[in-house]
C-alpha cells in the first residue's frame, strides 16, 4: 500500500515545479563598449518607476574580463522593467560623481536611454518581459 506522506510530498514537490515554470523568464543583459577592465559592473533591474535608479528589484555585481560583458537576471515576473548600469572603476559600489553630481563613471540604461541635464528617465529605459529577453546595451 502507498504511504500517505508519500503522496503529500508528492503533490507538494510537482505543485511548487509547475509553478515556478509558468510566468517566470530570464532577462539577458549584454553590456558592450566596456572601456577597460578595471573595477567591476554594478548592474540594476528596476520593476516600476518609483524605484528606478535608486533601489533594484534584482542587482548583479560582475568583474569585468573585456569589452563585452553578461549578466542574467532569472526567475523575472512577467511585466515592465528596466535596466541601469555603471562602471565601477574604484570597487566602492557607488556611482562617483564630481561636484556638480555629474558621473565621473560610465553609466548606462536599458534602451540606451541618456539623461538630458539630468538622469535617464524610466519612460526611456522600460521594456516588457513576456518572455526570455536579452537586453543589449552599450557604454
Amino acid at each position: 500500500m502507498i504511504n500517505l506522506k508519500f503522496i503529500i510530498a508528492f503533490l507538494l514537490v510537482t505543485s511548487v515545479v509547475f509553478s515556478q515554470n509558468g510566468d517566470s523568464k530570464t532577462v539577458t543583459v549584454q553590456i558592450e563598449n566596456i572601456k577597460n577592465t578595471k573595477g567591476q559592473l554594478v548592474v540594476g533591474l528596476y520593476s516600476n518607476p518609483e524605484s528606478f535608479l535608486k533601489t533594484p528589484q534584482k542587482g548583479e555585481i560582475i568583474n569585468i574580463e573585456g569589452k563585452v560583458a553578461t549578466v542574467l537576471f532569472k526567475n523575472v515576473s512577467l511585466g515592465i522593467y528596466a535596466i541601469s548600469l555603471f562602471h565601477d572603476e574604484n570597487n566602492n559600489e557607488k556611482l562617483d560623481t564630481n561636484f556638480m553630481g555629474i558621473p565621473k563613471e560610465s553609466f548606462a540604461c536599458s534602451n540606451n536611454a541618456t539623461g538630458f541635464m539630468g538622469p535617464p528617465k524610466w519612460e526611456d529605459a522600460k521594456f516588457e518581459v513576456k518572455d526570455n529577453l536579452t537586453v543589449k546595451i552599450k557604454f
